[in-house]
């Protein structure tokens, strides 16, 4: 494919990997950044390897792009505005690569002018320090289908990240919460990994987490049944390693704000709408609102190196 001008805005684990992978294709790639850092560098399984492309902190440094990739936590999405806004153009799309349900949502009232492009990804990856990326997996995006969609997957063809239509989309961004709905809230309270499904009660608790969800996403016309709650919660103890954890359970430790309104937030406001009772999700979104953003002494930190910040696709 004939080299595209890209920005990745975002530059944690998620950005990291997706400049990464669009660079080895031969695109030019643009990292924007809120933190300075002088070089990207990935560490995959097969060794570490620098990225060579500019890092650049200010929006009036990116020149005309053809592309747009929006990789940041929805909490920070306000902050991207000045970026958003500086690359905005009607042939310029934006992809918005976030956990979820709102992708749309969560740039509607910046009044761009660009097609916007949801996606989803799966892959195990970790910044461990600015500039710094780890992926432990190969990874996998599902985008809404479409003409936009499918130009995306042909920009990626060939990379580490495989970009497929999902003809559903509303149903597998709603598959994809559960993985999260489960495990993020329950790692980032507790302050441990996936080992913490070893406790029975804890993984009836997550399973009860997501039943609440399912009941949610099949009233909002997400085509998901029981099957798709069962593997999830089989995954809390068997497809995953012990010693991964969730972007949640970073952020915590990391003193950074964590996508609770993003992700329980969006089972608890979707079950309003229907009048769908969930009481454990409000429990929990409760106390995660309770929680304040500090970041935890070292003895704590220490959980962070070996963790993942996406599980890979079951």
């Amino acid at each position: 494919m004939e080299a595209r001008r890209i920005a990745v805005i975002g530059s944690g684990a998620i950005g990291g990997v997706l400049a990464a992978a669009a660079h080895d294709l031969g695109h030019q790639v643009t990292l924007c950044a809120r933190t300075p850092f002088d070089r990207l560098s990935l560490e995959t399984p097969d060794g570490t390897a620098e990225v060579p492309v500019p890092v650049v902190t200010e929006p009036d440094a990116v020149g005309d792009v053809d592309w747009v990739l929006l990789t940041t936590k929805v909490p920070d999405v306000a902050g991207a505005r000045p970026w958003l806004e500086r690359l905005d153009a009607p042939g310029t799309p934006v992809v918005v690569v976030q956990n979820g349900i709102e992708h749309r949502e969560s740039v509607a009232d910046m009044g761009l002018s660009a097609p916007v492009l949801p996606a989803l990804i799966y892959v195990a990856a970790e910044r461990v320090r600015p500039g710094h990326v780890v992926r432990r997996s190969p990874g996998t995006m599902l985008v809404e289908p479409g003409e936009v969609g499918m130009r995306f997957a042909a920009l990626l063809a060939g990379s580490p990240v495989e970009v497929s239509v999902a003809e559903d989309f509303a149903a597998a961004a709603w598959r994809k919460l559960l993985s999260n709905v489960g495990a993020n809230p329950i790692t980032a309270l507790t302050l441990r990994r996936l080992d913490v499904f070893d406790v029975p009660e804890v993984r009836d608790l997550g399973a009860a987490l997501l039943d609440e969800a399912l009941a949610v996403a099949r009233a909002e016309g997400a085509a998901l049944t029981r099957a798709d709650v069962d593997a999830v919660v089989s995954g809390f103890t068997s497809d995953f390693p012990r010693e991964n954890g969730s972007s949640m359970l970073y952020d915590r430790l990391a003193g950074l704000p964590t996508e609770h309104e993003h992700i329980t937030g969006a089972v608890v406001r979707a079950a309003r709408r229907h009048g769908i009772p969930v009481p454990r999700n409000e429990t929990v979104l409760a106390l995660m609102r309770g929680l304040r953003p500090t970041r935890l002494p070292a003895s704590v930190a220490e959980l962070r190196p070996s963790c993942a910040s996406n599980p890979p696709k079951p």
